[in-house]
């Protein structure tokens, strides 16, 4: 008996990379999976190997910003395998590269809807069912520029910043109710959409710096984020709850830190104590 057994979670964007990782991970610790975006063939495969495994889970395709398609989805899960007591928000898109005068806007806002409206259409959709049975974790993947400035990636950034965001008032009015919402930072890690930064020619031009982080060696396993966040799905990490968690964290450091980072408000989007102060 995994330490998920009897939970059902839901991994967006779980067709490859990371989310395929993360699915696989929740598999493994006894969860059913639904693997749920919008190419039916690579959450297929994703769904083949967790059977291959041993373990249980179903393929479902929707198109995360279709709030009716996300809602269906879910009550396809709801169905097939129970209540969900995970969401994963893993989806995600970074294609607008560029000062914003040079960005196609369309491309721009649809990473923007992508990011933030498909997170939102999820939570959604499963907060109120956890809020009735009073039982359930949130995890939304965050990243680059989610804290700082990413002059070259503002609509991935801005969208990431407000994913944050949206973390933290979620869990703020879930919490009582015993659901809580995470945010984890899987770090950098080669996926496919590093890989569109790294060949197409705005990509080069605009984000050369990735290049060089790979050529250093920055290339963090995607387990990395799975693991952390099947703890995560199982409680170890609730006293961070509405807070950012990183891939790149030792685990069993960032547990005795708990306290001490919550006693000093950190891992949130905040102001300065001086700016605070003059509020």
């Amino acid at each position: 008996m995994g330490r998920l057994s009897n939970t059902v979670a839901v991994v967006t964007g779980g067709g490859r990379g990371i989310g395929r990782e993360i699915a696989l991970q929740q598999a493994r610790e006894g969860a059913k999976v639904a693997v749920l975006a919008r190419t039916a063939t690579e959450i297929e495969e994703t769904v083949s190997l967790i059977d291959g495994e041993g373990g249980q889970a179903i393929a479902v395709s929707a198109d995360i910003i279709d709030l009716a398609a996300v809602e269906k989805a879910l009550t396809r899960v709801a169905t097939e395998l129970g209540p969900v007591d995970i969401l994963v928000n893993n989806h995600g898109s970074f294609q607008g590269f560029g000062p914003i005068w040079d960005c196609d806007p369309l491309v721009w806002w649809r990473d923007v809807e992508i990011n933030l409206r498909g997170t939102f259409n999820t939570c959604r959709t499963v907060s109120p069912q956890m809020l009735a049975r009073r039982s359930g974790r949130i995890v939304n993947l965050v990243g680059g520029g989610t804290g700082n400035s990413f002059p070259h990636g503002s609509g991935y950034a801005s969208s990431k910043a407000a994913i944050m965001r949206l973390t933290e008032c979620l869990n703020d009015t879930t919490i009582s109710n015993e659901v809580r919402a995470f945010a984890v930072d899987p770090g950098l890690v080669r996926t496919a959409m590093t890989e569109l930064q790294l060949s197409s020619q705005a990509g080069k031009m605009y984000l050369p710096g990735i290049q060089k982080l790979f050529d250093d060696g920055v290339n963090i396993e995607p387990s990395r984020a799975a693991l952390l966040i099947a703890d995560i799905a199982a409680g170890r990490f609730d006293t961070l709850a509405g807070r950012l968690l990183r891939g790149v964290d030792d685990r069993d450091a960032l547990a005795e830190e708990m306290d001490a980072i919550v006693a000093a408000d950190g891992r949130a989007l905040r102001f300065s104590d001086l700016e605070q102060a003059k509020l």
